[in-house]
């Protein structure tokens, strides 16, 4: 006990103590924080779906039908019509010939990189992926390379010496939008390079369903490049107001994701009514393009204010937007203050982020006004005026020593 003592406090002296928040009722622009209406800027409800009368309806109907839980592995006995109705309709969206569900976008990660390779094969990994990422490829035994953001010249010169040293498979693996700094990666260009190697290509797209590309089928699909980039992961738990994840490929990379990624076959289905939900979101998202434009537009509202009140957003062009305040404890200080001000402007702190890169980390939704997003704008940019410090400024996207 003296030990998980001393461990707490060394937390709670660097500011890295994290603390649970507990909101009343459903995620919306607005919700109930210790009594306390605030405007919710950090939710990945991005189409603001979770409260959607379709999407309620659908998971009330599954679970009147199908029961609260899948019972069971899907290669058990746990495999259920909502999963595979949901996996046809991914596939379709997407452009792939099949999908398979996860129970969780870190299981998914998890268990399609130690999928495509192992020992003897060679994984190249953006220094500012996902955590989930960085495990699976850790855990594939695969040897790790990390090539610096979005730098494909870094990328090219890793990719030559794995060819000269003769690798049995190679695989590229980048978010597509970078879930801390809102910057979209150059799919293009990587998967130029990954046919000019012979290596495969698989990007996370967790963060850009439902906010690019055309009918917000993603990054991806905003590169044109559905159904040619090897395999996509994606989450039902942000866009698709759901839980679980997926991967979309072809049918015989499904096979054998079935047949050996232990994520899937070791873990309990997603319950059928988070899947059915799920399903709801993705067809209102196909039959009411009007929320993707609108998350767009009250996304570039709210970065055209911050940088009206004179704060920097980095690279960010979606509705993610990074607010780099430099140590753990002002960025939480810059939290708490715009919170009493009732804006909830999380604060990022490491090993999410990298050290001295804490950061107020907003996340817009569809379902927000403008005119309260111009306001915010205007609370933050003061909490973080009134929280300042001495400290030397350092870039969005710096890079996390320890990350492979």
């Amino acid at each position: 006990m003296e030990r998980l003592d001393q461990r707490l406090a060394e937390l709670d002296a660097k500011g890295l103590r994290r603390r649970l928040r507990t909101l009343v009722g459903p995620q919306g622009p607005h919700v109930n924080l210790g009594g306390k209406r605030v405007l919710l800027l950090c939710s990945n409800n991005y189409l603001g779906l979770t409260a959607h009368h379709s999407v309620l309806a659908a998971g009330a109907a599954a679970a009147e039908r199908w029961g609260s839980g899948a019972g069971s592995s899907r290669l058990i006995s746990g495999t259920m019509e909502p999963h595979l109705a949901l996996e046809r309709a991914l596939a379709e969206f997407h452009g792939y010939e099949s999908s398979l569900i996860f129970g969780s976008g870190y299981l998914a990660n998890l268990g399609v990189i130690s999928t495509l390779v192992g020992p003897g094969d060679l994984v190249c990994s953006d220094r500012l992926n996902h955590a989930s990422i960085v495990d699976g490829c850790r855990l594939s035994g695969a040897e790790k390379r990390i090539f610096r953001h979005r730098d494909l010249a870094h990328l090219e010169s890793i990719l030559a010496s794995a060819q000269a040293r003769a690798a049995d498979r190679t695989l590229i693996v980048s978010d597509g939008v970078f879930s801390m700094d809102g910057d979209v990666a150059p799919i293009a260009a990587l998967l130029e390079l990954a046919r000019r190697y012979d290596a495969m290509l698989m990007i996370d797209d967790a963060h850009g369903v439902g906010s690019l590309g055309p009918g917000g089928r993603g990054a991806v699909a905003e590169a044109a490049l559905g159904g040619e980039v090897d395999i996509i992961t994606g989450t039902l738990g942000k866009a698709l107001a759901g839980y679980g994840a997926y991967a979309c490929c072809s049918d015989r990379m499904r096979e054998l994701l079935i047949n050996s990624a232990r994520s899937f076959i070791f873990s309990t289905a997603p319950p059928p009514p988070a899947v059915a939900a799920a399903h709801a979101a993705l067809d209102t998202i196909r039959s009411r393009p009007d929320l993707v434009r609108k998350l767009g537009e009250n996304a570039a509202v709210l970065r055209e204010s911050l940088i009206d009140c004179g704060l920097a957003i980095g690279d960010s062009r979606t509705q993610i937007i990074p607010l780099l305040v430099g140590s753990a404890t002002r960025a939480v200080a810059a939290c708490e203050l715009a919170l009493s001000h009732g804006v909830y402007a999380q604060a990022i702190r490491p090993p999410t982020v990298p050290e001295g890169t804490s950061r107020l980390r907003l996340s817009v939704m569809a379902s927000h006004r403008a005119e309260e997003l111009r306001e915010a704008a205007a609370v933050i940019a003061d909490a973080i005026a009134t929280t300042a410090e001495p400290t030397t400024a350092i870039a969005l996207g710096t890079p996390i020593a320890d990350a492979a």
